[in-house]
């Protein structure tokens, strides 16, 4: 498995390129000028299967319209924030300084769902929180360590807002605990700011589960 971080818009949001050694892949979290993604798409040669969503936050979808057309498999979200791409008051776009109206998602993902592009397998993690419908997505390919991409749920040292439209902190708490299972050694990419691991932030995220 390949991957390629790319930091997107004012809020420089992590979005990511991934891809197989065929050149079959995905991009998760457009939240940027899409030339740069398209850009970075062509530079590495990859076909889009399809566009991944952790969210539906405006700083994690900025670009997705100008992009959607070149994912064969089109745009795929959670269930729980579906809505948010067509409402600017809910993707949180009206409140900084330009609407964000999107046609619907082409499929909506559920909890356990898995979806395949090349060799590379996503199993979707539903982690609410943050948003409703927030989710971490573990991809790897067959004989590898899996990579989590954890969205704005799960920080280097720290985790997501709670306090916006749909948030909630004990649910986000929650959510925590379902990473918690994950080894020691899984690489997590995050929405915002460096890599980490798991093992690093069961040892030093002071909200992680359980403390310390």
């Amino acid at each position: 498995m390949f991957l390629e971080r790319l930091p997107l818009g004012a809020l420089w949001t992590n979005g990511y390129l991934v891809w197989d050694d065929q050149g079959t892949g995905f991009f998760i979290d457009p939240g940027g000028d899409p030339q740069d993604i398209l850009s970075l798409v062509d530079k590495r040669g990859v076909d889009l299967e399809f566009i991944l969503l952790t969210h539906g936050h405006a700083d994690h979808i900025g670009g997705l319209g100008a992009i959607r057309s070149r994912a064969k498999g089109g745009v795929l979200v959670h269930e729980d924030d579906a809505s948010m791409l067509s409402r600017p008051e809910s993707n949180l776009s009206a409140f900084v300084g330009g609407a964000i109206e999107l046609a619907p998602a082409d499929r909506l993902l559920k909890d356990g769902d898995v979806v395949s592009a090349g060799c590379l397998q996503v199993r979707v993690i539903h982690t609410p929180g943050h948003t409703r419908g927030s989710v971490c997505f573990l991809v790897g390919e067959e004989g590898e360590d899996p990579v989590l991409f954890s969205g704005d749920t799960l920080f280097a040292g720290s985790i997501g807002r709670s306090d916006l439209p749909g948030g909630d902190e004990g649910t986000l708490m929650a959510s925590l605990e379902k990473l918690a299972c994950l080894p020691d050694t899984t690489r997590v990419l995050p929405g915002h700011g460096p890599e980490t691991t798991i093992g690093q932030e069961r040892r030093h995220n002071p909200f992680w589960p359980g403390g310390r």
